[in-house]
């Protein structure tokens, strides 16, 4: 009798010792790190989240419960962390990972936009930043501010890891930095002091030449790639699509390798391919082009004292793969890479350029402070342009004729504003 009465304590014991874990040879997830949400080809919201071990938690959508898919795998050398994701279904409105709230997919018609670009730390000896300095590098009072502004989207034009060597032992301004990619390099570059923005709105993410396989490109890979993880760092990633609604497209090109004034073959046709993917026969510029080199624009090159300032046009490779092409549907184009602020309106004939490399990178030496207006001649065609170098997001809003656009400084401060009708761009500074 006492054997008998005694195996159903046990049982309640072994009961409970599995419950609580005890036994169980289930590991369970982590709190996510990081979680995010993209838009990937077709306008996909995917939800992504970085877990330290092996197992990828649950996200609730709406009140249903979904296990996330191993993305990346641990690579214990660089990133010993699991990235994990998940598409998420169209209209949902409640996303989270535990206690982490996640942003919904996007409204059908996506109304306020923020660009950035180009806002890692440099330190790439004998270029320091200092990088302990939010003065220096105000990445991340930008994110916060850029929050606040409660865009239904942020577009981010390139280039997120810029900590590619040590930090001399002799500069404080970044002492105790991490460098190379691997994760902490990325963690303190991008993910720390984007985590505002990254909870606020989905992203759309292009590759910079930051992102080039000999740089960055494994974190590329692992974390913000829009496709599948490729087995190898790929030289491009595909090119993608994604609707803003209301007629209006973003389409995601790679130019990370699109040398800016030696145009090999090779890399020009993989432009030209690219291009090729856009829509055909429009019946009028409407899309956006996101690509982190600019196609037209302008870099300083040096000082001519009392004359201004020598400019050196860019970018050849995406100029050579963009004759004869059919760019019709486009009316901007969004780009980085020049650590300033540009516009460029070309009238009718070509879509207008906007240059938005200001997130928190240092300045070119001879770009302005302050604004400055006048005509420059780029592959073939006149443009009216503005252009200055100051720290800062740009916000675009949907209106009923085109798109307003301000671009704000790190206090928050309107600088610039621009209306975008078509083609047709005007920017002008705010006194």
């Amino acid at each position: 009798m006492a054997a008998g009465r005694a195996a159903p304590v046990w049982r309640g014991v072994f009961f409970l010792l599995m419950t609580s874990g005890a036994l169980s040879a289930q590991p369970r997830p982590a709190e996510p790190l990081f979680a995010w949400v993209e838009l990937v080809d077709g306008g996909v919201a995917e939800a992504r989240a970085v877990v330290e071990g092996a197992v990828c938690p649950e996200l609730e959508i709406d009140g249903q419960r979904r296990t996330m898919q191993v993305r990346a795998a641990p690579d214990l050398a660089a990133f010993p962390q699991t990235v994990c994701s998940l598409a998420l279904p169209t209209g949902a409105a409640h996303v989270s990972i535990g206690d982490h709230a996640l942003p919904p997919p996007p409204p059908g018609e996506i109304r306020r936009v923020v660009v950035m670009g180009d806002t890692g730390c440099r330190i790439h000896d004998p270029k320091l930043q200092a990088c302990n300095d939010p003065k220096a590098w105000p990445f991340a009072e930008l994110m916060v501010r850029a929050a606040a502004e409660k865009p239904d989207l942020v577009i981010h034009v390139g280039d997120y890891y810029y900590r590619e060597t040590a930090c001399p032992p002799t500069y404080q301004g970044c002492a105790n930095s991490p460098h190379g990619d691997i994760w902490p390099s990325w963690q303190a570059d991008f993910f720390d002091p984007a985590r505002p923005l990254l909870s606020a709105a989905p992203w759309v993410f292009a590759r910079g030449n930051h992102e080039a396989c000999n740089r960055g490109g494994k974190g590329w890979d692992r974390l913000l790639e829009a496709g599948p993880l490729p087995a190898h760092c790929s030289l491009g990633s595909p090119a993608f699509s994604a609707p803003l609604g209301g007629g209006v497209n973003v389409h995601v090109l790679d130019s990370a390798n699109a040398e800016d004034r030696d145009a090999t073959p090779g890399e020009v046709d993989y432009v030209a391919r690219q291009l090729a993917t856009l829509p055909h026969g429009a019946p009028g510029p409407e899309d956006w082009i996101v690509t982190h080199r600019p196609v037209w624009g302008e870099a300083p090159a040096f000082g001519l004292g009392p004359f201004g300032v020598f400019s050196v046009g860019i970018n050849r490779t995406e100029q050579l793969a963009a004759r004869g092409k059919d760019l019709s549907a486009v009316a901007l184009i969004l780009s980085g890479h020049i650590h300033h602020f540009a516009s460029f309106n070309f009238g009718a004939a070509r879509p207008a350029q906007l240059v938005i490399g200001t997130g928190g990178d240092v300045g070119e030496p001879f770009d302005p402070s302050k604004a400055r207006t006048g005509e420059v001649y780029i592959d073939g065609l006149e443009a009216q342009t503005l252009t200055f170098q100051q720290y800062g997001y740009f916000v675009m809003d949907r209106g009923p004729r085109g798109w307003s656009g301000v671009f704000k400084d790190v206090s928050g401060r309107p600088v610039a504003r621009c209306i975008l009708i078509v083609r047709a761009l005007s920017c002008s500074a705010v006194s």
